[in-house]
């Protein structure tokens, strides 16, 4: 089904949350444009249908999709890896997720919310818009990065932002946050999230079960984020936290999703 894109405005809905960190909030799934000196890095890229947003968020910084020098995958949902298919095959940009959701990411595994647990809870009216609004983004016709690579440490370090992948399994085997010490920023995917379509809390919150591939090992896992220096959480889906990443983790088991 062929559908026009979802309207989307970089003006309002990207802004710099920190030092070179730049936060896209788009129509459903966010993702980030991180730059410096040394050039810039994506970090998720949305449903497949918000490509055009992506490519608007770089042309509006000024920045030529092309140049970027790699695009970093907290986890292979297709709400989260929309374009980098179509990035590391139109400009060769390096796609990099965890070792653990390699697979995942090039489309050997599967872990993904199924249209069966979708459809039994599809009476609820905020989860049957969720679920139109994913199918018109092109969720069902994703395709996944075959040539995506494992990240390491080294690796990460040499790029824009000198990220540090933080390992968090549960809403997928190796979904990750991604920690930018100098800017004092992270993105936490979906580790928890500030909001969600088909959820009426706002702030701090886990996603509703469906959604992670071992919803208890989700939460447990956020336990490696204590003691991790943040103070700007920039979420996948939600808006930007500007809180302690401690307070925003305590805050997530007081907000059911």
């Amino acid at each position: 089904m062929q559908q026009q894109p979802t309207q989307w405005n970089p003006a309002t809905g990207l802004s710099e949350q920190a030092s070179g960190i730049y936060f896209a909030e788009g129509p459903a799934s966010n993702w980030l444009v991180v730059r410096d000196s040394t050039g810039f890095i994506l970090v998720d890229s949305g449903y497949p249908q918000d490509r055009c947003h992506v490519l608007a968020s770089l042309r509006f910084l000024g920045l030529d999709p092309a140049d970027a020098r790699a695009m970093l995958v907290t986890h292979g949902h297709v709400d989260h890896t929309g374009s980098a298919a179509f990035f590391s095959e139109s400009f060769g940009t390096p796609v990099l997720c965890s070792p653990t959701e390699l697979a995942h990411v090039q489309g050997k595994e599967k872990h993904q919310v199924t249209l069966g647990q979708v459809l039994r809870r599809a009476w609820r009216p905020r989860v049957f818009r969720w679920m139109v609004h994913a199918i018109r983004a092109g969720a069902l016709a994703a395709r996944p990065a075959s040539g995506a690579i494992a990240w390491d440490k080294d690796m990460l370090q040499a790029l824009p932002g000198s990220p540090v992948a933080i390992p968090l399994p549960g809403h997928t085997p190796g979904n990750a946050a991604i920690l930018f010490p100098d800017a004092g920023a992270i993105a936490v995917g979906d580790a928890f999230v500030s909001g969600h379509p088909i959820s009426r809390a706002c702030g701090p919150q886990m996603l509703h079960a469906m959604y992670h591939t071992d919803a208890a090992e989700a939460l447990a896992s956020l336990r490696e984020l204590a003691g991790v220096d943040a103070a700007v959480v920039l979420p996948g889906h939600g808006p930007a936290l500007h809180v302690p990443l401690a307070e925003a983790l305590a805050a997530v088991g007081t907000r059911e999703g």
